[in-house]
């Protein structure tokens, strides 16, 4: 589903995005994703990927990692039977295409910039 990433740009299904994104399970994707607080990931800020009900959401940190989940947020979502794997977007581009490979339906959040 996700074709290409580079700093700031990602395609998917053809079409190019430069602004950070969501992916929610059926697909869809939105972009203009804005946090609260920049790089700081919060459990609001994933409030319309909860409400798709996705066992595991995705996190792409950015190109050097500079977003971060804040403390407890993946104990919170554990809690709530979804699964959230972090990594720097690149990685977690690759991630998302194999689960998306494997049958399963995960969503994204991803941080195309630093």
């Amino acid at each position: 589903m996700i074709e290409d990433y580079a700093f700031g740009r990602m395609r998917i299904k053809g079409k190019d995005y430069t602004s950070d994104l969501l992916i929610f399970p059926d697909g869809t994707v939105r972009d203009h994703w804005w946090r609260a607080s920049g790089h700081r990931l919060t459990l609001a800020d994933l409030a319309d990927l909860l409400a798709a009900q996705p066992t595991v959401i995705v996190c792409g940190t950015g190109a050097s990692g500079m977003m971060r989940p804040e403390e407890g947020l993946a104990a919170t979502l554990a809690a709530k039977g979804v699964t959230l794997q972090v990594h720097p977007t690149a990685k977690a581009a690759t991630v998302f295409n194999r689960l998306v490979a494997e049958g399963r339906r995960p969503a994204a959040c991803l941080h195309l910039t630093c």
